[in-house]
């Protein structure tokens, strides 16, 4: 008897790149139709179609490579002292035995106002969750400080150097001009409401409770914040700062170009504005540089082509999206095409921007406000900004 033997589906980075050579059949088709003036309203239809499409495969690829990407988080560390106080501070609100840790070691910060700092699983654990839905985190520098505020001495202006013989004199040097920056940390808080069952299952972890709990709200101010926050009790979002034309850039503001348009893409070669922004910063900001612009402002971008007709936004065999041969992060918080927007922003993040982390997570346990639930308020310190306006430029929806 012989077995009917039937093909898989496709699915993963082969149904991506396939979505997208149907994209590009389907796209060719219409741009054909709109050169010899018979727009054909199928295939609008159809491109906008499949265009939905692949923008749910990316999607879809990226929440598995995220899955796979995160760390077990469930495993419960070797029970301690501070563990068993921490638990039963969160379980019955028992505060006598991390108050009597307080007064044998500095590691527990006690204030029955502000809550109290957890121990630094927790705090490990919501910075892991972080970095996995929080776009910014995975291509910024985060450093995590002791402080309310992290400064950071820079170099404006070169050192002096030469040449010079072995046994030559040494003229004098200039001395470099040197600047401060500082990033203060704001504090973003959550506020959790858990049932007396939930607390008194033994079998739930607390700690991953919390964590992910505050994991998609924590995740959601930073986002926008990174972008746009305008630096008061919050980080300072890298938009914030005042754009200039790249060519009357100065230190402590961005460099943008202009795309020409208002509002848009120039009519012929829209790419070539694209390859502009990409040669704006130095050599040394492109080799690990980005784009970042939102969805919206890909399915757009996704349409373009060069010279050749060839499309510039490509797929690599992990079903990775390219923009010129450069690697595109997706963040929501960025602006779409309008008027003067700089809706795409292309550089070296890692350098270019800094997230700072204080240590420490506070937990405010809270029996009485809701009853008979009970609530916790956690909070945590968060700072952000550029810390170097060489590595970031945009591109500028407007005609100067």
């Amino acid at each position: 008897m012989r077995k009917e033997i039937k093909a898989a589906p496709a699915h993963g980075a082969d149904a991506l790149l396939r979505a997208f050579e149907e994209f590009k059949s389907a796209n060719d088709a219409r741009l054909g139709a709109l050169e010899r003036k018979r727009g054909d309203v199928l295939l609008e239809e159809k491109v906008d179609r499949i265009d939905r499409a692949l923008a749910e495969q990316k999607a879809l690829i990226e929440r598995a490579a995220m899955a796979g990407r995160r760390p077990a988080l469930g495993g419960d560390p070797a029970a301690s002292e501070h563990k068993s106080a921490w638990h039963a501070y969160l379980r019955r609100g028992d505060v006598s035995a991390l108050t009597q840790i307080e007064s044998k070691a500095l590691s527990v910060g006690s204030d029955p106002n502000g809550g109290y700092v957890a121990p630094p699983e927790l705090d490990r654990m919501i910075e892991q969750r972080l970095r996995q839905v929080s776009p910014m985190r995975d291509i910024a520098t985060v450093r995590t400080t002791g402080a309310n505020v992290f400064k950071k001495p820079i170099s404006l202006t070169a050192a002096g150097t030469g040449w010079v013989s072995e046994t030559g004199s040494r003229a004098q040097t200039d001395t470099p001009t040197l600047a401060m920056l500082e990033f203060p940390t704001a504090e973003l808080y959550a506020n959790l409401a858990a049932t007396q069952t939930l607390l008194d299952d033994s079998f739930v972890n607390l700690e991953e409770w919390i964590a992910s709990e505050v994991e998609e709200a924590f995740a959601g101010q930073e986002r926008a914040a990174f972008v746009s926050g305008d630096g008061v009790n919050k980080p300072q979002g890298f938009l914030d700062y005042d754009l200039v034309a790249e060519g009357s850039h100065v230190w402590g503001k961005i460099g943008y170009v202009a795309t020409g348009v208002d509002g848009g893409f120039a009519a012929s070669n829209p790419a070539d504005k694209l390859i502009d922004l990409i040669y704006t910063p130095k050599p040394q900001f492109r080799q690990n540089a980005r784009f970042v612009m939102n969805r919206k402002t890909v399915s757009a971008v996704r349409k373009l082509k060069d010279d050749d007709g060839r499309y510039i936004w490509e797929l690599n065999d992990a079903g990775g999206a390219t923009l010129l041969g450069y690697p595109i992060t997706e963040i929501e918080d960025m602006p779409d095409i309008a008027t003067d927007a700089a809706a795409i922003v292309f550089g070296d993040f890692a350098r270019g921007y800094l997230i700072v982390d204080r240590a420490g997570v506070r937990v405010l346990r809270d029996p009485y406000s809701a009853k008979p639930y009970v609530l916790f308020y956690v909070t945590k310190r968060v700072g952000g900004g550029v810390q170097n306006f060489d590595a970031i430029k945009a591109l500028k929806f407007g005609d100067a």
